[in-house]
Formats: structure tokens, sequence, C-alpha cells
């Protein structure tokens, strides 16, 4: 990317989004702000015990981290979010008008896989039907790319990177 934009790594749970965030902050030489951590505890109690979000649970969160967005406009910086529906990005885009989406996209057999390998997470592998449900994919109007997570966690950032480079220089629209 050309300018320091501020990167929003979406995607249904399980996508790899705390792990792609970091790489591709670290291949863009940006800090990454963890998007599960902007979640009031509510929100995180909810979810462990099995209980999707609804989107009044989603706004504070959304909020926070626009408002982290915003904060890193011209600075750069990636943080995740699933980010499932336009409206949320509308959201994000409201508080910080340049962010950027990389969206990670893939099976969902692939994805209840790395979920279920996963420790330490609150998000349980039930609520996966819920996140597909939800997902809205980025429209052609949304400043953002689609990436695959088949492969590697750094043949995925690669992947995320070169589509990142190759979006027209967001600066001008």
């Amino acid at each position: 990317m050309r300018t320091p934009h501020v990167v929003v790594v979406m995607g249904v749970a399980g996508t790899g989004k705390t792990t792609i965030g970091p790489l591709l902050a670290a291949r863009l030489g940006v800090p990454y702000a963890e998007g599960d951590d902007f979640h009031p505890p509510a929100n995180i109690a909810k979810m462990s015990a099995g209980h999707p979000l609804d989107d009044t649970d989603r706004w504070p969160w959304l909020d926070a981290i626009g408002s982290w967005a915003h904060g890193r406009e011209g600075l750069g910086g990636v943080v995740s979010s699933s980010a499932l529906k336009r409206s949320y990005r509308d959201r994000l885009r409201a508080a910080a008008p340049g962010v950027v989406f990389v969206h990670l996209t893939g099976d969902r057999k692939l994805i209840e896989d790395r979920m279920s390998h996963r420790q330490g997470h609150f998000m349980p592998t039930a609520l996966l039907d819920s996140q597909f449900a939800t997902l809205e994919p980025l429209a052609a109007d949304e400043p953002g790319v689609a990436v695959d997570v088949t492969g590697t966690p750094e043949e995925i950032t690669a992947r995320a990177v070169r589509a990142l480079d190759a979006l027209p220089d967001l600066t001008r629209q």
C-alpha cells in the first residue's frame, strides 16, 4: 500500500484474523490491535455461554474499534473485527472513513476444523453457523479485498499484501 491506511482484517470466527492481523501489521510496519480486546465483558460472557451477539451488543464494540481506527488515520494500523454485515463496516467507516478491509474467506469445513483446534478462545464452534448466516461479503463499492485462508499464515499474509498493493490509491477518491 502506498500510504498508511488502517486495515480491518475481517471474517467469520476461525478464519485467522488474530493470526493474520499481527503478521500483516508487521509486513506493513504498523501497529496491530486485537478486535476481541474491544469487547465489553458482557459480550465475552454471552459468547462464552454459546449465545450469538445481536446488533445491540455489537454497536459499542464497533464504536470502540472505530475510535481506535480514527486515531490511527494517517499513521496506519491493522485491527481485527468480524465486521460481518455491511452495516457494521459502514459504522466503522463512519468513524474512520479511510479504513480498508481484508476479508479472510474460506471453506466452512476448513474453518470449523481450525476452530476445533484452538485453545483458550471464548468463541465456541457452535456459533459458526450464526456467523456464516450473518456474513455479508464485501460489496464492489467497499474498499477492500477478499483473501482465501488456505495455506500457511505466511502464504495468506503474502496474498493479503499483494491484494492490498493492487488496490487503487484510495487517497485520491
